[in-house]
């Protein structure tokens, strides 16, 4: 089984829909492809972050009051004056939109965007660097080591800056995958903290500015300039994260 095919089968192998021997075909294949097992790791960390609930949001109590009032009304309005002449169907119509617009109107609304979604992303995948032993790829300090080596394994070449003098040590880089596409992620550290900062190409024109983001007990920042996406995460302080962020972006003296 080629590259491929198993990307083609990959969810299909998460939902356990393939017959066995797919099965086996695609796990002989993640045990000799990085890459795909890599995606596989990926797809499933996804999977267990929406199992989680924090995609999930409760109406607020005034709007189902709102709605329950509305739907009280609208049965008076069609009820008959004479008790006599009161029937079900009438009431029943009314309750039944209602239940369509709290079913289907009101999750649309309340369901995350695509930037919460890609916020809890960089999450997991800051969190899955630190627990897989999956830090670095290529563990160096060298700029210079660290820059070539996405070389062939990107189509962008990420911007790498050596900080080590401002107190933020490069130790090393690694493939990732957000957004729907590989991506690059340096890693630095700051004491005993590590920083993770994401990298892909922006289809947005212009640069934005450094918005901060906490999420899971993680600081966050995210930007676009020089035609690329920035995301950066982790446990640092928010202000001396922001200070890291401004001498990424070259607001602040580096070597």
């Amino acid at each position: 089984m080629d590259c491929k095919s198993a990307q083609t089968l990959l969810d299909g192998y998460l939902d356990g829909e393939l017959d066995p021997v797919r099965n086996l075909e695609i796990e002989n294949h993640l045990h000799r492809c990085a890459r795909c097992s890599q995606s596989y790791n990926d797809r499933e960390a996804i999977r267990a972050g929406l199992k989680t609930g924090s995609f999930y949001f409760k109406a607020p109590a005034d709007l189902r009051n709102r709605i329950q009032r509305s739907v009280r009304r609208t049965a008076k309005a069609e009820a008959s004056p004479d008790w006599l002449s009161w029937s079900w169907p009438g009431v029943a119509v009314p309750i039944t939109v209602a239940a369509l617009v709290i079913l289907i109107v009101v999750p649309f609304f309340l369901r995350p965007s695509s930037e919460e979604f890609l916020t809890q992303e960089v999450v997991s995948s800051h969190i899955r660097s630190l627990m897989a032993n999956h830090l670095a790829d290529v563990p160096s300090s060298d700029q210079h080591t660290v820059k070539p080596w996405f070389n062939g394994k990107l189509d962008f070449s990420p911007p790498v800056k050596d900080l080590a003098n401002q107190g933020f040590l490069l130790v090393g880089g690694r493939l990732d995958y957000l957004d729907s596409r590989p991506v690059a992620a340096l890693v630095y550290q700051r004491d005993k903290h590590v920083i993770n900062v994401f990298i892909w190409p922006s289809d947005r024109t212009g640069e934005t500015g450094a918005a901060p983001v906490a999420r899971q007990g993680y600081n966050l920042f995210h930007w676009t300039g020089s035609g690329m996406t920035f995301w950066v995460a982790s446990d640092l302080e928010q202000s001396q994260l922001e200070q890291f962020v401004a001498m990424l972006k070259g607001q602040m003296p580096a070597t």
